[in-house]
């Protein structure tokens, strides 16, 4: 009898890990629909959500919502001493809204949820100044990332929801490799993942570098992605959970060059992997993994237009030929916004 019931277990436990629903509960896309929200003269590279409002961070001292239930759009434009300052990094709290600034000064604010009211909780003037990231995985506590100075990479921490930040010293953050830096193409560089963070590099080196520790001490790894040349690398990754994880990138000098620039990882980022080598995009500036897909399905964005995979990236389907677009972020698992050169979209997958 005690045989039969475990022979009975054992039976039904294949037949539920082998259910389709289970195993990939999404199916697979073959076409888009794209909805319009916003045409101008810009760039934006870096979105983040908050209930029904889509937050934007873009170029000449612009930052913006759109509401998508009401439909209200509101875009704001600093006058900040003549500067023609650009935000390629954008964070949202349940409190305020945070963007970042690339390139000598950078200039990290603080907006109320409506953006009416700012302050400027962060400056750094410096030659080699670049931030490249910004992420917080909770309402105190966030971080951003940028190009090395004086070896190190540039880290920002805050404990207090943003209202003060903290530059870590070259002593204690982690080192660069010569020619080594980080790419601000999506805001998509720095990722967070329960008690995890992740950022990613490129130019001689691509390297991702993981935290335990809330970005106090940090271990890298090294990945087979292209590399050698100064805009070689990883330009973008998404961790599905703390263990199944993507990068992808490749050479912004040869955008069509779709070998090397695609990589898994299944053990958090100690090891990775080339997927799809001479199959689907080219150079990407942006790859998501879908949500509910459990780490199946992702996206990926830029030179090659939109390719959606359901198989982790061993195969992709070419959705569109738009090469404008720089980022985009899953609302659903059907619906995404995706931004660029001159536009905010919305997605929906079919």
């Amino acid at each position: 009898m005690l045989k039969k019931l475990a022979l009975t277990s054992v039976l039904f436990s294949l037949l539920i890990s082998c259910k389709p629903s289970l195993l990939n509960p999404l199916p697979n896309v073959s076409t888009i629909v794209i909805d319009t929200l916003l045409k101008g003269t810009m760039s934006v590279r870096a979105l983040d959500f908050d209930k029904s409002k889509v937050y934007y961070a873009a170029n000449k001292n612009r930052v913006g919502y759109i509401d998508l239930l009401s439909g209200q759009k509101f875009e704001r434009t600093l006058n900040i001493d003549s500067l023609n300052v650009e935000f390629r990094s954008i964070a949202v709290t349940e409190e305020a809204v945070f963007v970042l600034s690339v390139a000598n000064p950078a200039l990290l604010y603080r907006f109320s949820k409506d953006l009416t009211a700012k302050k400027l909780v962060y400056q750094e003037n410096h030659e080699k100044v670049f931030y490249d990231g910004m992420k917080f995985w909770n309402n105190n506590q966030g971080i951003a990332i940028g190009d090395p100075i004086d070896g190190a990479f540039s880290l920002l921490l805050t404990n207090d929801a943003g209202l003060t930040w903290t530059k870590s010293s070259v002593a204690i953050s982690p080192k660069a490799l010569e020619g080594e830096a980080i790419f601000a193409a999506s805001n998509s560089n720095l990722i967070s993942k329960e008690n995890k963070l992740w950022f990613v590099t490129g130019g001689k080196t691509a390297r991702v570098f993981c935290s335990s520790n809330n970005g106090k001490s940090w271990i890298d790894y090294p990945t087979p992605i292209i590399q050698g040349k100064t805009m070689t690398g990883i330009f973008t990754a998404d961790f599905y959970d703390i263990n199944l994880g993507i990068v992808a990138g490749g050479d912004y000098d040869l955008l069509d060059q779709n070998f090397s620039n695609k990589a898994i990882t299944t053990n958090g980022g100690k090891n990775w992997k080339l997927i799809a080598n001479n199959i689907g995009f080219g150079y990407a500036s942006c790859i998501q993994f879908v949500p509910g897909s459990n780490g199946f399905s992702l996206v990926s964005v830029r030179a090659s237009g939109v390719y959606y995979s359901n198989d982790k990236g061993t195969s992709w389907t070419q959705l569109s030929k738009d090469s404008s677009l720089y980022t985009i972020r899953f609302l659903d698992s059907n619906t995404a916004i995706a931004a660029g050169k001159n536009k905010i979209i919305k997605i929906k997958f079919l």
